[in-house]
């Protein structure tokens, strides 16, 4: 089955909600930021891991299936000028609540904007196969549409009322710049293990912990206890690592077609990931590509030819596996339930992808 039909009526309006939370007047601001978010046929992984988890260690009281999301201060100190600023956050499953339901979508809004950001960094010109944010508008364009986001994702995070999940997911902003700016530097060392610990800690910040820290706060607001909400972030944290050990590992296996942007991205943007980082050790010479970001004429060629024959796409997936069966491992700290299988065949999934 489908993991996604489970939470079907909350991800088949997921779009249209966000949409709602990023209105603004000035039509070009608008546009952009919602560039990111839209019926594509994206699997928006994150918030369907949001919901589900939310199902499976849901206690909510059913009194609060009604709630708004109402602003704390008034609207005229406010000076908020979106269309949609008072949008009910009702839901038809009684195992989620309004507050997890927004919280799915606050999640995607954060993830959304990084992308805008990353591809401004990264100076991308595709996305899913599209032309990116900064080169379809403009970069300075694409950075203030996705602070933009951020800030609406942020007054939508404080209606939920709930000091330890605000503390949540403002951490995970500010460690997707510090996942960022590690990324940038892409320090090396002499030896492959602190390399490695470097590469897996830059990974955590700019893709596990919006995961990981989204499961935790949909278990907290869903009133779980304490072994639950662990468990929770235990699960969010591996899958979150697997997923982009994955990611890294299409770099090298999957056609441009099929990633939706170049192959050989990463080292072109002198990337050292995982794959190129287990082959080091197989081939002493890729420490000078890594070293120097693959910035010479044939680095890129060379570590990729490297690593294809090393044994460094075999490592690779073996990590993620030891990542997704942590996770699966956390899964069995919470109850039994169908959505909890849905939760482990996501974690299964995440090593077959291709995309």
């Amino acid at each position: 089955m489908d993991p996604a039909t489970l939470v079907a009526g909350e991800m088949s309006n997921l779009t249209t909600n966000i949409h709602a939370l990023l209105g603004s007047v000035d039509i070009d601001l608008d546009g952009i930021a919602k560039y990111y978010v839209r019926n594509d046929g994206a699997k928006r992984i994150r918030p369907l891991l949001v919901l589900l988890m939310s199902k499976t260690v849901s206690r909510i009281h059913p009194r609060d299936a009604s709630l708004e999301d109402e602003p704390l201060s008034s609207a005229a100190v406010l000076n908020d000028r979106n269309p949609s600023l008072s949008l009910h956050t009702a839901t038809d499953n009684p195992d989620i609540s309004p507050s997890q339901k927004r919280l799915a979508e606050i999640t995607e809004m954060i993830h959304a904007a990084s992308l805008l950001h990353d591809d401004v960094i990264d100076e991308s010109e595709l996305r899913r196969g599209q032309p990116s944010a900064n080169f379809a508008f403009s970069s300075k364009m694409s950075v203030l549409a996705g602070d933009f986001m951020l800030g609406r994702a942020s007054v939508a995070l404080a209606r939920l009322r709930n000091p330890e999940v605000i503390e949540l997911l403002a951490t995970v902003i500010a460690n997707l710049v510090e996942g960022e700016f590690m990324q940038l530097k892409n320090t090396i060392d002499e030896g492959h293990e602190s390399t490695m610990e470097y590469y897996l800690q830059k990974t955590y910040l700019k893709t596990a912990s919006l995961i990981s820290k989204s499961c935790r706060a949909a278990a907290i607001l869903g009133g779980a206890s304490s072994d639950a909400v662990e468990a929770a972030y235990e699960y969010g944290k591996n899958v979150g690592l697997a997923f982009q050990v994955v990611d890294d590992m299409l770099d090298y296996t999957v056609s441009a077609e099929s990633l939706g942007k170049p192959a050989g991205a990463d080292l072109k943007l002198g990337l050292a990931t995982a794959p190129v980082l287990y082959a080091w050790r197989e081939h002493p010479q890729l420490g000078a590509l890594i070293k120097r970001k693959f910035c010479e004429p044939g680095d890129c060629d060379m570590a990729r030819l490297l690593t294809q024959q090393s044994k460094g796409l075999e490592h690779s997936q073996a990590l993620a596996a030891s990542y997704r069966d942590r996770a699966i491992e956390a899964l069995q700290r919470l109850p039994p339930s169908s959505s909890r299988d849905s939760l482990e065949s996501i974690a299964n999934q995440v090593l077959s992808r291709k995309r």
